[in-house]
């Protein structure tokens, strides 16, 4: 997979490709990783890439010159399939698990990371393809938000964990909270590890992992059961925790 970034702070990524997942992928030849510096592709002498508004109103707007030539740039003679342009933005679309999967599936994107007020609307309408926001509140520039979709998205690309299970294990893989986890001593100031974790039948503990993943879900986010994939199974047991679908399936009750 190809990553390329376009910001004007590109000092903020050197840390993470120098550690974790991403330093990783790098070195095994997963993930290549691509950060272009948008006052290289401005055309005075202070790189100016923000402007005063048409119309009024306070705050700056990011100029469409610099971000046109530079997604032309990376894209001249790009080979098929062309990348994935995506703006971090708060009017995107929800970054979710099943999006993540969906971005991790591609081989090459592009992702400009925003500042100031916004971009010129028409950097939207003619270069970016897909708008994604990671939650309902403001930061200050889309590099926070470029982080955390790349972080999301490289764990689910085979050889970038050392068990691929781990991540198809997560909180919102398919579309449930984790289960609970423990590790060694198996009692720690009187508190003990579940037996059936310790039992070594692990058909049992598959069963135990995934009701208690269930439980939570059903406690913390029961607004993601609606579309989880659940099983026959599943199903009876959160009726026999009295927990039942409404008709439709639309929410628990």
């Amino acid at each position: 997979m190809k990553i390329d970034l376009v910001t004007i702070f590109p000092q903020l990524f050197l840390p993470h490709l120098e550690t974790g997942m991403w330093a990783i992928a790098q070195k095994k030849g997963i993930v290549q990783f691509g950060i272009y510096d948008l006052r290289n592709y401005t055309e005075n002498q202070h790189r100016t890439v923000d402007d005063y508004p048409f119309g009024g109103g306070p705050g700056m707007i990011m100029k469409p010159g610099p971000i046109f030539r530079a997604i032309e740039a990376l894209t001249a003679n790009s080979p098929q399939p062309p990348p994935l342009t995506i703006l971090l933005s708060p009017q995107g679309e929800k970054l979710n698990q099943e999006l993540v999967k969906e971005l991790s599936e591609l081989p090459w994107l592009i992702l400009l990371c925003g500042r100031y007020r916004g971009v010129d609307q028409r950097v939207r309408e003619k270069l970016v393809q897909r708008e994604i926001s990671i939650g309902d509140y403001v930061l200050t520039g889309g590099e926070l938000p470029a982080m955390v979709l790349i972080d999301a998205v490289i764990r689910l690309l085979p050889g970038v964990l050392g068990d691929l299970d781990s991540a198809k294990e997560d909180s919102f893989y398919e579309g449930l909270l984790d289960c609970p986890h423990y590790t060694r001593p198996q009692n720690f100031r009187g508190l003990k590890v579940p037996p059936v974790l310790l039992s070594g039948n692990h058909q049992e503990i598959r069963r135990w992992r995934r009701r208690k993943a269930l439980e939570l879900t059903l406690e913390k986010r029961p607004d993601l059961l609606p579309q989880a994939n659940l099983s026959k199974e599943d199903l009876d047991y959160l009726a026999q925790i009295g927990y039942h679908q409404q008709p439709g399936g639309e929410r628990w009750i």
